[in-house]
């Protein structure tokens, strides 16, 4: 992807030093951007992610993730700045928004009026309002879902952070939840772990736990799974009766 220079700050920041295994991009190659409208500086680099050992290949969503991830390390705000791509998930997780937003019949100063009253009621940051209004003005909101998904995936490289989904079928208690996080974390000797929940009635108790690059990796302690095995067995194997 042609890297894209436009802007997201007001002032001159200090690059932090990033170990070649924590994030890999390519030297961005300048391009100049003319706009009507005001944002802050943002540059848009080629974005490759290491995960498991594996280097994904660049993607327009993974650009914009690594640039706004860039953003708030100089700002040193990459803790609130997950917290609010969260909020715009979430917001965003609604298909009636991200229609609005993809109409081209819409105008885009109605557009960054939308965006404006996203940002005061979700009390987002002013880079992170910034950025949507570049995603506006450069007709790329139909990615915001792929770019907060891939800025969760930047934000656990640098942090060295691993994604556990735990599910049961019924809630379980937070201090069973640390124990998990406790077990991942030595499993796969991650800095952090963050817990996802699920419920899924089917299992019929115990839980599983999916983690690793896209959950690749699976500890099953459900009931299902035993009573999945013992049919197995009942069905494969010869059947004695004692006389």
């Amino acid at each position: 992807m042609a890297v894209l220079a436009a802007s997201l700050q007001q002032t001159p920041v200090t690059f932090q030093h990033r170990s070649s295994s924590e994030f890999h991009s390519k030297p961005p190659t300048r391009l100049a951007l003319t706009s009507s409208l005001k944002t802050p500086k943002l540059t848009i680099k080629p974005f490759r992610r290491r995960r498991g050992g594996a280097t994904m290949s660049n993607t327009a969503s993974g650009s914009y993730a690594s640039a706004l991830a860039d953003v708030a390390r100089n700002n040193n705000t990459l803790e609130k700045t997950f917290a609010d791509v969260e909020k715009i998930a979430s917001i965003f997780s609604d298909d009636s928004v991200l229609r609005f937003f993809a109409n081209p019949t819409i105008g885009d100063a109605e557009k960054r009026g939308v965006v404006e009253e996203i940002a005061r009621s979700s009390a987002l940051q002013p880079h992170v309002s910034n950025f949507l209004n570049i995603l506006v003005e450069m007709r790329r909101m139909d990615l915001v879902r792929e770019i907060a998904k891939e800025f969760e995936t930047v934000y656990n490289d640098l942090t060295k952070t691993e994604v556990a989904v735990v599910t049961s079928v019924v809630k379980l208690e937070s201090q069973h939840l640390a124990q998990i996080a406790r077990g991942v974390q030595k499993l796969t000797g991650a800095r952090n772990v963050r817990i996802r929940t699920a419920i899924d009635p089917g299992l019929v108790a115990g839980f599983t736990i999916r983690y690793g690059n896209s959950g690749s990796k699976l500890i099953d302690m459900s009931v299902k799974k035993q009573l999945d095995e013992i049919a197995a067995q009942l069905e494969l194997g010869d059947i004695q009766l004692a006389v």
